[in-house]
């Protein structure tokens, strides 16, 4: 209890410098868990990935389509239950702030391969019926405010032209890690408009997204694939929808490492004033520790009070920091929602953020610990005068 009770008053004996000291270790808690928190948000789409597709592309680049027939040749390869085409639209509604991701896929095989949409049935009905019609994820619907009979006009520069969608269905998450921030509409309309106007264009697919039964055997069934087209004039690259998903990942990941490193640095930043902090702490209060060793305190017991105080002080300022970090969080998905679809906070992060602070602690009474438990008697009460 003596220890305890004595820790404390110290803390707060430089009010001032305390407060500071805290303070910074609250923002430098909270950077680091919403730092932390976007990193995952990049990985967002990746981690909902299901290990029972496949994407098979053009080997060279996405942006190079495969002819349509494919699909028939990848539905005969042992292993593959479902074969659905899927091709990028790349729209701008309105004005160019207000992009999403937009897809032409042919409905009927598409989403039965996707059992994480939940569509009402009288809605999907109506969506297939309608050539023109469209499905909204409820993410991008609750965004910009979609109703179902709303009309979206798009300008794609992939396809030149107005492009109206009626949409016709609202779909819902299966759980909160499936991202609904996307818009559906029929790749036979797409295609019967390109044969309007680019006749060379029309018959291609993007990519095929593949069914499996098994998902152990992904990467043999992908070999297979491949070697269908072995020395075709489009050659296919297939690999799982997480992998895909992470090479769109691997375009930005400079940033995302550069991201995840500066929450580190400011954890050691922080580290470097706490322990000045405590360095001038212990400095002013030599003389404390050396009447202390004269009255029979051990050079172990001093050291424990300074470490005691070292690592209160971090985690004060580390648990208001985690407490704030959910509300920031919140607020900050509020207003980049357009960017991120999704903002998982996990426990994870408060592990790391708990971590952080006890690694500052540490490092910040280390020190001026190990200097009060060594300080002589004399030297410390010399150190007055």
């Amino acid at each position: 209890m003596f220890f305890l009770r004595f820790v404390l008053r110290n803390v707060f004996r430089a009010r001032l410098r305390s407060a500071l000291t805290i303070l910074g270790l609250v923002i430098a808690i909270l950077a680091f868990g919403l730092l932390q928190t976007v990193v995952r948000a990049w990985y967002a789409g990746s981690d909902a990935a299901s290990s029972t597709r496949l994407i098979a592309r053009n080997a060279i680049s996405l942006t190079f389509s495969m002819p349509m027939y494919y699909r028939e040749k990848i539905r005969a390869v042992p292993g593959v239950t479902g074969v659905s085409v899927s091709n990028w639209f790349g729209g701008i509604y309105k004005e160019p702030k207000n992009f999403f991701a937009q897809f032409a896929v042919d409905a009927p095989t598409y989403f039965p391969m996707y059992p994480e949409y939940i569509f009402r049935p009288e809605e999907y009905q109506a969506f297939l019926r309608d050539r023109r019609g469209a499905a909204v994820g409820r993410q991008l619907a609750d965004l910009y405010g979609f109703k179902v009979g709303d009309t979206i006009p798009l300008k794609s520069a992939i396809y030149p032209g107005n492009w109206e969608f009626t949409v016709r269905a609202i779909y819902d998450a299966r759980d909160e890690t499936t991202i609904t921030r996307q818009m559906y509409f029929h790749f036979d309309y797409l295609n019967e408009q390109i044969k309007k106007v680019f006749p060379r264009r029309a018959d291609q697919a993007g990519v095929f997204v593949v069914g499996i039964s098994d998902g152990q055997a992904a990467a043999t069934i992908a070999r297979d694939i491949d070697a269908e087209f072995k020395n075709s004039l489009a050659e296919t690259l297939t690999e799982t929808e997480k992998a895909f998903t992470l090479g769109f990942v691997a375009m930005i990941e400079t940033i995302v490492v550069a991201i995840q490193g500066v929450s580190y640095v400011v954890i050691l930043i922080i580290m470097a004033v706490a322990a000045n902090t405590m360095a001038m702490t212990a400095r002013e209060r030599l003389p404390e520790y050396a009447t202390l060793k004269a009255l029979g305190f051990k050079p172990g017991t001093v050291a424990a009070m300074i470490m005691g105080e070292a690592l209160l002080l971090a985690l004060i300022g580390a648990g208001l920091g985690m407490l704030l970090t959910a509300p920031v969080i919140k607020l900050f998905h509020a207003a980049t929602v357009s960017v991120f679809a999704k903002m998982p906070l996990v426990a994870e992060t408060f592990y790391l953020q708990a971590a952080c602070a006890v690694v500052v602690g540490v490092v910040a009474g280390i020190v001026p610990a190990l200097r009060a438990a060594r300080v002589k008697i004399v030297d410390g009460l010399r150190h007055v005068a």
